[in-house]
């Protein structure tokens, strides 16, 4: 919360908010916000004000660290391609879609599993994401959303690799890129 001409502002969506009032607050500089969740908020709010500007979205805030700025936008492109996964649910069937491929000589093996193997399109995209997640979302490896360790963020690149195939897929006609 923050004063903006002598009242507070509430920065936050109360239930029952109507989707064009979503978000309608002022933007705040990245130097005001004083929260742990400071980097997601702004990298959101950028998102919010213009998502076709992609320079000012992957532009880091001056002396922002480099790895929780990498962690913040790859739990963010999560976020999003989860919105997709459930939008792909009603044209990506396992019957019908029965592999992830990328081309027709390109078939993704799912590492959720044992070993990993072919798994039907949409299975994959799913125990994808739920492994960034858990991943993500890790003690272990991300304690804190404030700063990273180097061993933690040379995680990010395997999450990376996973979600690029989710975000490039192919599937029943429906084109992601």
């Amino acid at each position: 919360m923050v004063m903006a001409e002598g009242m507070a502002v509430l920065r936050q969506n109360r239930p029952g908010t109507k989707a064009q009032d979503f978000y309608n607050w002022p933007d705040e500089s990245f130097d005001e916000m004083d929260s742990t969740l400071a980097v997601q908020q702004y990298i959101q709010q950028n998102i919010r004000a213009d998502f076709s500007n992609i320079d000012k979205i992957l532009e880091p805030p001056e002396g922002q660290d480099e790895g929780v700025w990498k962690y913040e936008h790859l739990r963010q492109f999560c976020l999003e391609l989860n919105g997709l996964a459930v939008k792909l649910q009603s044209e990506c069937h396992p019957d019908t879609c029965t592999q992830m491929t990328a081309t027709e000589q390109w078939i993704f093996l799912c590492a959720a599993h044992k070993t990993p193997k072919e798994c039907p399109a949409i299975d994959y995209t799913r125990h994808t994401l739920d492994g960034a997640a858990c991943l993500l979302n890790s003690n272990k490896y991300f304690p804190s959303r404030v700063s990273i360790k180097e061993s933690s963020v040379a995680k990010l690149g395997s999450v990376c690799r996973r979600i690029y195939g989710v975000s490039f897929c192919r599937q029943a006609g429906v084109r992601t890129v």
